[in-house]
């Protein structure tokens, strides 16, 4: 098949990651494979399955840019695509203006629990299938009422499992003697629940002393203000020689492999694909209840959840699971295995190849 790609992300993080692995993947499996990306657009080093003249490059400033759409209407021509994949809501309108001047047909994917907009009510009435990334996604989505529920489904993000297991190999092999350490990795906002993180780790402090915190993530505020706001909250806690701020990682398998508890303490989360790694790692995880890591924690088998925001039950969890060795390695095992079952990279891509023959065949049909 012929698959056209759209993401207009400035950025990258667990969309653009499920995008690249999906494109890259497609080109192992022999489609022909294209992308339209902004200018000087970070996905583009992601996809090294691509040859240059596979990839287009538009300003997509805003959701209807016409002179965008008509562009990307006529490489959609002169390359014969069967399927636009649009991956962001911004992209979606341009993706369906594109569309609706050629015979391709558009297949979305929605990777957050925020509402479209009416806009996109107005513009996405020919959108042939939507991907959900969690059954909270799909739920948002039949609620809006904007596509028919038959044009709905889920299919989980999946990950290459073996790579992130081979760097928990490596790592153990090479561990030597050094404090526990426990991390979470996601953009440093409020959403992500970095607070409730490091308030955990200060009531853990109070209890033993051979535990370090890692805290990895990109602070997208404009002003920084997110990332300052967390290191006043360590600094007032007395927690600067135990909490790490780390950054932006680009490969977080070598990070994982290192910890020995893995924290997702999101306010909100509608799917959680670091949840997901830190299990391919076999490493156990102490989730809050949010949307996407009720889908993926099963508590007490794969994992303990824990309530949103609650920074005490947060510690507790954590320093049993530092305290049991055992009880942390069953549920990391359990974890592993689950993720090699639900949420592999080939599982997520077979499920796709469906959609999309799906979508070709209707659209033959005709």
């Amino acid at each position: 098949m012929r698959i056209l790609h759209i993401c207009s992300a400035r950025e990258i993080g667990g969309g653009e990651r499920y995008l690249a692995d999906l494109v890259n993947a497609l080109r192992m499996r022999k489609h022909e494979v294209f992308a339209a990306l902004r200018p000087g657009s970070p996905v583009r080093a992601e996809l090294s399955s691509l040859a240059p003249e596979s990839i287009i490059e538009l300003p997509m400033r805003n959701a209807l840019s016409v002179k965008s759409a008509l562009k990307l209407s006529r490489f959609v021509r002169e390359n014969r695509i069967e399927i636009i994949h649009a991956h962001l809501a911004r992209d979606y309108p341009i993706g369906a203006l594109a569309a609706a001047r050629t015979t391709a047909a558009l297949v979305l994917t929605r990777h957050v629990l925020f509402p479209l907009t009416r806009m996109h009510r107005l513009t996405l009435r020919q959108t042939a299938r939507v991907i959900a990334v969690s059954e909270a996604v799909a739920a948002g989505l039949q609620a809006q009422k904007i596509f028919a529920p038959e044009k709905i489904i889920t299919i989980h993000n999946g990950i290459d499992v073996d790579r992130f297991a081979r760097s928990r190999e490596v790592a153990l092999t090479d561990r030597g003697d050094r404090r526990l350490r426990v991390g979470m990795i996601g953009h440093l906002a409020p959403i992500k629940g970095q607070e409730d993180f490091i308030r955990a780790a200060a009531i853990i402090c109070e209890q033993r002393k051979d535990v370090e915190f890692i805290i990895a993530g990109e602070d997208k505020s404009a002003g920084g203000e997110n990332r300052a706001s967390i290191q006043t909250l360590i600094r007032e806690l007395d927690l600067d020689g135990q909490v790490q701020l780390l950054g932006w990682v680009h490969d977080v398998s070598p990070l994982l492999a290192t910890l020995d508890l893995f924290v997702s303490p999101s306010r909100s989360e509608p799917f959680g694909l670091s949840i997901v790694e830190a299990m391919a790692a076999g490493v156990g995880v102490v989730a809050t209840s949010s949307e996407g890591a009720r889908e993926i924690v099963e508590d007490n088998q794969t994992g303990r959840l824990v309530p949103v925001g609650d920074a005490t039950s947060m510690a507790a969890a954590i320093v049993e699971l530092l305290t049991d060795r055992d009880e942390r390695d069953r549920l990391a095992g359990n974890a592993l295995a689950m993720a090699r079952t639900k949420f592999s990279l080939d599982e997520m891509v077979e499920r796709t190849e469906q959609v999309y023959r799906q979508v070709v065949a209707a659209g033959t049909a005709r």
